[in-house]
Parts: C-alpha cells; sequence; structure tokens
C-alpha cells in the first residue's frame, strides 16, 4: 500500500497541523488546583531543550530582606513556550483595550537574576 507521503514532491510544505473546531480537550483539577497560586515574582530560564518557568510569592521581612516561595514550576517546550508568549501578548492587549495601560510600579523590585533556591 502506498503512503500518501511518498507521493508528495520532496520540495512540498508540510501539511500544518491545526486543532479541529470540533475537538475538545477535558480537563480535570482537583479543588487545590482550582485555588490557584498567588506569585508576584518569575523567572524564565532555557536549555536547548525546554523553557523553566518558576513562579514565587515574595514578602518583606522585619530583617528588611525579602523572602520568597517557589509557588509553581512550569517546564514546557520551546514551541509551546512561544504559544504562551502570544497568547500573553494577545491578553495584555485586550485587557489594556478595556482597562487601560498598565503602569509599571516604581519602587525596587527583586531581579529574577538576584534568586538564590534554599532546600
Amino acid at each position: 500500500m502506498n503512503d500518501p507521503d511518498d507521493l508528495a514532491p520532496p520540495d512540498a510544505p508540510a501539511e500544518e497541523i491545526r486543532p479541529s473546531e470540533t475537538a475538545s480537550i477535558q480537563i480535570i483539577a482537583g479543588d487545590e488546583d482550582l485555588k490557584g497560586r498567588y506569585a508576584n515574582l518569575m523567572s524564565v530560564s532555557h536549555t536547548g531543550e525546554e523553557f523553566v518557568l518558576d513562579f514565587f510569592a515574595v514578602t518583606p521581612s522585619s530583617s528588611g530582606q525579602a523572602r520568597g516561595t517557589l509557588v509553581s514550576r512550569v517546564v514546557t517546550s520551546p514551541p509551546h513556550f512561544k504559544r504562551i508568549v502570544a497568547a500573553l501578548e494577545d491578553n495584555l492587549e485586550k485587557y489594556e483595550a478595556q482597562f487601560g495601560e498598565i503602569e509599571e510600579p516604581r519602587g525596587h523590585f527583586p531581579d529574577p537574576d538576584d534568586i538564590g533556591f534554599v532546600h
């Protein structure tokens, strides 16, 4: 039996994969997951194979040095990371169109490059 891909010329573009308009994915989430996690700092790192997004909740301490807790880590592929960035940009545009431009707060904020993990 002939494979249809064998019949395509070698310089033919690859077929684009698009989700079906009728396809759906059933997502299961527990009560704790649905509560969400608060994060006010994020760090992004990458290798050649994946992106790592670390989300932190940072609070001031009485000593004056901020303390943070890792609340979530997301590891994803480069193509999916690019889709995440596009979705974030799209939603930011829609938000600012509806509610106005988000102004950056003033003051000193932790630099994600200054984050050190304590186990």
